[in-house]
C-alpha cells in the first residue's frame, strides 16, 4: 500500500508541476508541491522527512522549470 501511495503522490507532484503561467511560478508550485510529496512519502515509507522535502523539492521545481506553457495548454 506504501509504494501505491507513493506512486500516485509522485505522479500528482509531475501532473501539477506543470501549472502557471510564467516558468518561475512553475518552478515555485511544482517546487511546493513536491516538498510536500516528499515530505508525505518519506513520513509514510519511514524515511527521513527532510531528505524527502529536499528531493522532492528540487524535483517538482525541476520538473515545473522543464515544462513549457505549450505543454499545458490544454484548450487546443
Amino acid at each position: 500500500m506504501k509504494p501505491l501511495i507513493f506512486a500516485l503522490a509522485l505522479v500528482a507532484c509531475l501532473s501539477l508541476a506543470a501549472c502557471g503561467s510564467s516558468k518561475t511560478d512553475r518552478a515555485l508550485s511544482g517546487g511546493g508541491i513536491g516538498a510536500g510529496i516528499g515530505a508525505v512519502g518519506a513520513a509514510v515509507t519511514g524515511g527521513s522527512v527532510a531528505t524527502g522535502v529536499i528531493i522532492g523539492g528540487a524535483a517538482g521545481a525541476a520538473t515545473g522549470a522543464m515544462t513549457d506553457e505549450d505543454d499545458i495548454d490544454l484548450d487546443d
